[in-house]
């Protein structure tokens, strides 16, 4: 399922909910539907820097949890979903770029309406 995060003066953020949902947990939201507001903007956009800065340090952490977001394709080694991988700071950085943009035009971030 495909999760489509919105706010006013940028572009629409999707991501699968499989890779969303670490981003949403770290901020206590539902990925069903659910909203950043404004004042939560550089709270959030503190836990998820944070959490970057986290990922690059332990980057053998991102590997399991990549791993384990995602369905290996039928007849996929191990090996190869690990050259496949995608780290959490790739993954957050639209989001995170997202949300700077939204605390500088005080503007909520939206998903799921």
């Amino acid at each position: 399922m495909l999760i489509t995060f919105k706010t006013r003066y940028s572009p629409e953020v999707l991501m699968y909910q499989e890779h969303a949902q670490r981003i949403l947990d770290l901020l206590h939201k539902n990925p069903t539907r659910g909203v950043i507001t404004a004042t939560e903007a550089s709270q959030a956009l503190s836990v998820l820097e944070g959490q970057v800065a986290e990922s690059k340090l332990h980057p053998e952490t991102d590997i399991e949890y990549d791993i384990h977001a995602h369905e290996r394709e039928e007849g996929e080694t191990t090996e190869h979903a690990l050259d496949q991988r995608v780290g959490f700071a790739a993954r957050a950085y639209p989001l995170v770029e997202m949300l700077r943009l939204a605390k500088q035009e005080n503007q909520p971030i939206v998903w799921g309406v």
